[in-house]
């Protein structure tokens, strides 16, 4: 089962908020984190199977452009992320998440 990663940014933290929610309810995936990266845009990452990460992002791009004022910039999916990349970046899984995932 080849692990994926997947990351929506937001122009504001309510949408992204939103759009987290909507990720982990349409699909078997786990929210590993989020980023603040200023001038109000904020985003969420989430780990699992490709197929349910697509699917999760998905579900959140609906989501948050439904919020008043909510705005996605931009998404991606990686597939099978390099080992190297779960050690610099925020995208792998912690001990506070561990309890979500599937």
């Amino acid at each position: 089962m080849p692990i994926a990663v997947g990351m929506i940014e937001t122009k504001s933290f309510p949408a992204v908020v939103e759009a987290a929610d909507a990720m982990v309810k349409a699909a078997r995936v786990t929210l590993v984190g989020y980023e603040k990266i200023g001038s109000a845009r904020v985003t969420v990452i989430v780990r699992g199977d490709v197929s349910e990460v697509q699917a999760s992002i998905a579900a959140g791009v609906d989501s948050a452009n439904r919020v008043n004022g909510g705005e996605v910039l931009s998404t991606h999916i990686i597939a099978r992320p390099h080992e190297n990349l779960e050690y610099v970046l925020p995208i792998r899984y912690t001990e506070a998440v561990e309890q979500f995932r599937v």
